[in-house]
């Protein structure tokens, strides 16, 4: 190129120029081949994604509607007794399905408040010290595995309350409840965190300029604007309390009885692992046939709450 351009008569640095066009447009014609190629990989994990939730969607309503059409609609909705290993077996799940609405309500009832708080205290109360301190043991908690969590909760949470209530067995709907309260914290606090330092700066100073507090910015101006951030960790720690199995089955007693807060009860979740191991016939479809109900328990919930946060967010 430097002879051509001796020989022209052209500037050795139009030459220079020359080059470094024709390196840039080499350049961009790399990054569109690049770009080209992560579009199709992700269009290609989304489509994988879907394919697999329509598979477990296809494969739980054939595996478990037999077990509904024989059984009836009604007596295993709505049925109270569970007994699939009698002489004359009776597939009820209404224990089960109270069981598990209760149990996740009193869940979050426990776990949203003390998450949200404490959310707020790292987002804007602690001193960076201690935030260093409390956001990693935060983190800890959720990557601690379930069984963890019902080995600690048999050993230790049980026999409290054995002893404070003087039951006969602290396997019970009260020490599930608590367990899950503990294991759904760590998703809400670590996603209303995040959606409470994304909260504009200028919210609040403004409503410090107008004489407000710091704690009645926090909760009159920071937590309504970071409301859908909230949610969605309340939705969240909502799914993991709903499909929580090992940690409950280690905590709850296992027992197929009506709930009540210091009886030992089953959730949806644990019916079907205690029994899967040996089951078969009817019992086992019976039990695909309580995964079917858990799935579009889980479906609807997850539906109306993101409808509700839609909706929040239009308005």
């Amino acid at each position: 190129m430097e002879r051509i351009a001796a020989r022209t008569g052209l500037p050795r640095a139009q030459s220079k120029a020359q080059r470094a066009e024709r390196t840039a447009h080499r350049t961009r014609q790399i990054a569109r081949v690049i770009e080209r190629v992560m579009n199709a990989v992700f269009v290609l994990c989304g489509l994988v994604s879907i394919a697999a939730v329509a598979l477990i969607t296809g494969y739980i309503i054939w595996a478990g509607l037999p077990a509904i059409r024989e059984i009836g609609l009604t007596e295993f909705l709505f049925g109270r007794v569970w007994a699939s290993t009698a002489a004359e077996p009776k597939f009820g799940i209404l224990p089960f399905i109270l069981t598990s609405v209760w149990g996740t309500l009193g869940a979050v009832v426990i776990g949203v408040p003390i998450g949200l708080l404490t959310a707020v205290f790292l987002a804007r109360v602690a001193p960076k010290g201690l935030h260093r301190l409390v956001a990693p043991a935060v983190d800890l908690l959720s990557g601690i595995p379930s069984v963890v969590y019902g080995l600690i909760g048999m050993m230790v949470l049980s026999p409290t309350l054995m002893r404070l209530f003087s039951l006969k067995s602290g396997s019970c709907m009260l020490a599930a409840v608590l367990v899950l309260a503990i294991m759904i914290l760590p998703t809400i606090i670590s996603v209303s965190e995040t959606a409470l330092r994304a909260v504009p700066p200028e919210y609040e100073e403004a409503s410090l300029a107008l004489g407000a507090t710091k704690m009645e910015t926090v909760f009159k101006v920071t937590i309504p604007a970071a409301r859908s951030g909230i949610a969605a960790g309340i939705v969240l720690g909502v799914g993991r309390a709903i499909g929580e199995a090992m940690a409950v089955m280690m905590v709850a007693g296992n027992v197929a009885n009506m709930p009540g807060l210091f009886k030992s009860v089953r959730f949806l979740t644990t019916a079907v692992a205690s029994e899967m191991s040996y089951a078969g016939g009817l019992q086992r479809q019976a039990l695909f046939s309580i995964a079917l109900v858990l799935y579009i328990f889980i479906m609807a919930i997850n539906l109306v709450l993101n409808t509700m946060l839609k909706k929040e967010a239009d308005a």
